[in-house]
């Protein structure tokens, strides 16, 4: 049986999950020195640490009421949405990612 990454339909952007994220991150970190009234991200930076994990919160009841009860497609949207919102988290403690990858790397060896 073949995963869904062995899919000749599937896209290289889906194919290239953790490059889309390591971008991602880089654009937010550009953002931190930006004016709040000119990106929604210089906004969560300036609203401090406390703000940013409780956005993440509500991305994440998000996430679990999209998977009770709406479609694939807005499960997938409310993911995405949480995603960005822990990578804002990450980078205004000053966690990089890969300290994430580290983790999940060494947990998979357990």
């Amino acid at each position: 049986m073949r995963g869904p990454w062995e899919d000749d339909e599937v896209s290289n952007a889906e194919r290239a999950g953790p490059e889309v994220l390591a971008r991602l991150y880089e654009v937010i970190e550009s953002r931190r020195s930006a004016h709040p009234s000119e990106s929604r991200t210089a906004k969560l930076f300036a609203a401090g640490v406390p703000k940013v994990a409780q956005k993440l919160g509500e991305e994440a009841t998000e996430v679990v009421v999209a998977a009770l009860a709406q479609s694939d497609s807005a499960l997938a949207g409310e993911a995405a949405d949480l995603l960005y919102h822990l990578l804002v988290l990450l980078a205004a403690r000053g966690v990089h990612p890969s300290a994430v990858y580290a983790e999940l790397a060494a947990r998979a060896r357990e």
